[in-house]
């Protein structure tokens, strides 16, 4: 199923690098769209859009978007390049592009890969959802000020990374050195191939502290066993492992989520934990209040998790809390803030305490 219409633009709500958000009029009904400049070219009030409006028709969570097919009848649009590169994203589809690759031949970092020996221990924190990733960097920013942070963005969610505000807003505030995409996911400073070339890219060129690793906005599930995108924190786990450097596992924590599979550590970071992940990594869990606290206890030992990873508790939760009150950005994760998701939060900031500990 694919559906698209035609729109005018009435407005520009927010232009961001690569990226402008727009309101078009469809049948005199305002709606929010997404153009992305590097695909269709820029866009401005009066043009007229074609519109890919899918996700939206089947009610879907894609921010409320529709997304900008082409401008004005598709007129000829070349993006101005110095980097012209053989690797190609979208592939097969009537958008591929190519992108210059860190790893590529022609690439002026083509040589790192092939001296690269190992990671050296570096802490590579890995999380499941998108929001994870600000109140992670927050604490390790507030922690280690001097840190360098590198974000690693899979294709498991949103694959251009100028759809994320979070990524915008870390990057303005200088929290994160550089972005780096791999697989389908494109527009980080780098592009990579895979997890592999991605975490040497953060270490070796980026000269990255600490990397962290998180799939773009949006996730895939369908409430089975293996049925999730996030079942692709297992793989990573296995290539920081292997590379020499120090996974550090967020667990996907709710208590306000109503779906039991998500209650307390969620049924996805089970799995991964316990059958998908062939290695071991340190999984951070933040003390909470005693009840929840002997809930999430039952789950790791019911599922043996702590004979297979090491668990981490931490125990300054006051801290990882003051440090996520210090910026101006709101917290929001499935539409719900801190406020309804301490605990979902105060893990994955606890993630970036601990692991800014290390350094």
């Amino acid at each position: 199923m694919i559906n698209y219409t035609k729109a005018k633009v009435k407005d520009i709500i927010q232009k961001r690098e690569g990226c402008t958000e727009i309101t078009v009029i469809i049948n005199n009904k305002e709606y929010n769209a997404v153009n992305y400049d590097c695909l269709t070219g820029s866009v401005k009030a009066g043009d007229y859009v074609l519109l890919n409006t899918t996700a939206q028709d089947l009610k879907l969570g894609s921010g409320g978007y529709h997304f900008v097919v082409s401008v004005n009848d598709g007129n000829t649009f070349f993006p101005s390049t110095k980097e012209i590169g053989h690797i190609m994203k979208l592939r097969y589809t009537p958008l591929q592009f190519s992108v210059l690759s860190a790893e590529e031949q022609q690439s002026p970092y083509h040589h790192i890969f092939n001296d690269f020996k190992s990671l050296q221990g570096k802490p590579v924190i890995i999380g499941e959802l998108h929001s994870m990733l600000p109140p992670v960097v927050f604490n390790i920013k507030r922690n280690r000020p001097d840190a360098c942070v590198s974000y690693i963005m899979t294709d498991g969610g949103a694959l251009p990374i100028s759809f994320s505000k979070s990524v915008a807003y870390l990057k303005q505030k200088e929290l994160i050195k550089g972005t780096i995409t791999f697989g389908q996911a494109f527009g980080g400073d780098f592009e990579a191939v895979n997890i592999y070339t991605a975490l040497i890219t953060a270490f070796d060129i980026l000269k990255s502290d600490i990397a962290v690793v998180a799939m773009g906005p949006g996730i895939t599930g369908t409430g089975t066993k293996y049925g999730f995108s996030g079942i692709e924190q297992g793989p990573i786990i296995d290539a920081v492992n292997t590379l020499g450097g120090r996974p550090i596992f967020i667990p996907r924590i709710s208590f306000a989520d109503k779906r039991i599979r998500h209650h307390g550590i969620s049924h996805h970071s089970i799995l991964v934990l316990k059958e998908i992940a062939k290695t071991r990594a340190e999984v951070v869990i933040p003390v909470m209040e005693q009840d929840r606290m002997d809930y999430v206890k039952k789950q790791i030992t019911q599922n043996e998790i702590d004979k297979k990873h090491e668990i981490v508790y931490v125990k300054e939760t006051s801290s990882v809390l003051e440090n996520l009150s210090c910026f101006d950005f709101h917290l929001s994760t499935m539409g719900r803030g801190i406020d309804l998701e301490p605990e979902f939060f105060i893990t994955a900031g606890a993630a970036g305490y601990f692991a800014s500990n290390i350094l």
